[in-house]
């Protein structure tokens, strides 16, 4: 990702209410062509209001949002495909003809929309599903197709929202692999998730809205720089929870991570397991911050 690029999406200072509701209270980022830019925040932190503003659904109420250069027109629109949470296809029509018209709602030509399906159905595994009705397909299969209808008429913008939702282990891979491909190509990709593992897989920049506002913003490495000394490693024996200054304590593969509150010192915690009865240390390491402790730090340090 090259910031010296003209931003494809800028967002700022954003505001929008429903009544005595404030969805959305002062949002701003930018996006660029080739990378993968995650989304993030708890729910009803303000995600889904902020796409919608940025695809001219919802006006702000303040601020605003650019994109390709400005205004978003009806020519820019078909330029953008869109992936929401809450499935949009058509359940009690075939998959290949819906796929088709939706395609035809961006600008392509019919024709053209049904040969290039071909090959994506091929590859999502649906070719022999296009018949049937799109209510008759599983959960995962929909999701597939739900791609296939984001992806189809090759939009220069793609916005996903919960991308993996329903997808077993190698549908998720694939995925992945065909969001990966888009970044190469230049594409600009927002992905909008609360599998946190998959941001840090795939995302380089992040933009974290917690009650309708900006909390975190910037390149995921700095970040989790900038949060270095707020988790734990550890291996032993006794009780690790309920610590002063612990937001979560996880077992994983016979270790254990303490993610730790903003300005606890692992020192501290230390010292408390120290004097604690039953607790046998083997192992005692500060350790790389995740996303997902980094989400719980900021979020819980919000709610305080």
């Amino acid at each position: 990702m090259n910031t010296a690029n003209t931003p494809t999406i800028t967002v700022a200072g954003i505001k929008k209410s429903f009544g005595q509701v404030k969805a959305v209270q002062d949002v701003s980022f930018e996006v660029y062509p080739g990378e993968i830019f995650g989304l993030l925040g708890p729910n009803g932190a303000g995600k889904t209001t902020t796409i919608r503003m940025m695809l001219d659904i919802f006006r702000p109420d303040g601020g605003s949002v650019s994109i390709l250069g400005g205004d978003l027109t009806e020519a820019k629109k078909q330029r953008i495909g869109y992936m929401p949470e809450d499935r949009g296809l058509y359940k009690d029509l075939k998959l290949e003809p819906t796929l088709i018209f939706l395609a035809t709602l961006k600008g392509m030509d019919a024709n053209t929309a049904k040969k290039e399906l071909v090959g994506w159905l091929r590859r999502l595994d649906l070719y022999d599903h296009r018949d049937k009705k799109v209510q008759e397909l599983s959960k995962g299969m929909q999701q597939k197709a739900q791609l296939i209808a984001t992806l189809l008429h090759n939009p220069d913008i793609i916005i996903v929202d919960e991308p993996f939702s329903g997808l077993d282990p190698v549908n998720t891979r694939l995925a992945k692999v065909i969001l990966e491909e888009q970044r190469q190509a230049g594409k600009t990709i927002i992905m909008s998730t609360h599998q946190m593992y998959q941001v840090e897989a795939l995302s380089q920049r992040i933009v974290l809205i917690d009650n309708g506002r900006t909390v975190l913003y910037g390149q995921v490495d700095e970040i989790k720089r900038n949060f270095a000394g707020n988790a734990i490693e550890l291996e032993g024996h006794g009780d690790f929870t309920d610590l002063p200054g612990v937001l979560e304590t996880r077992s994983q593969n016979g270790a254990y991570h303490l993610a730790l509150a903003p300005g606890a010192s692992p020192q501290n915690v230390f010292r408390t397991l120290a004097t604690r009865d039953g607790v046998k240390i083997e192992r005692f390491e500060i350790a790389e911050p995740s996303l997902d402790d980094i989400f719980v730090a900021v979020i819980q340090e919000g709610k305080r």
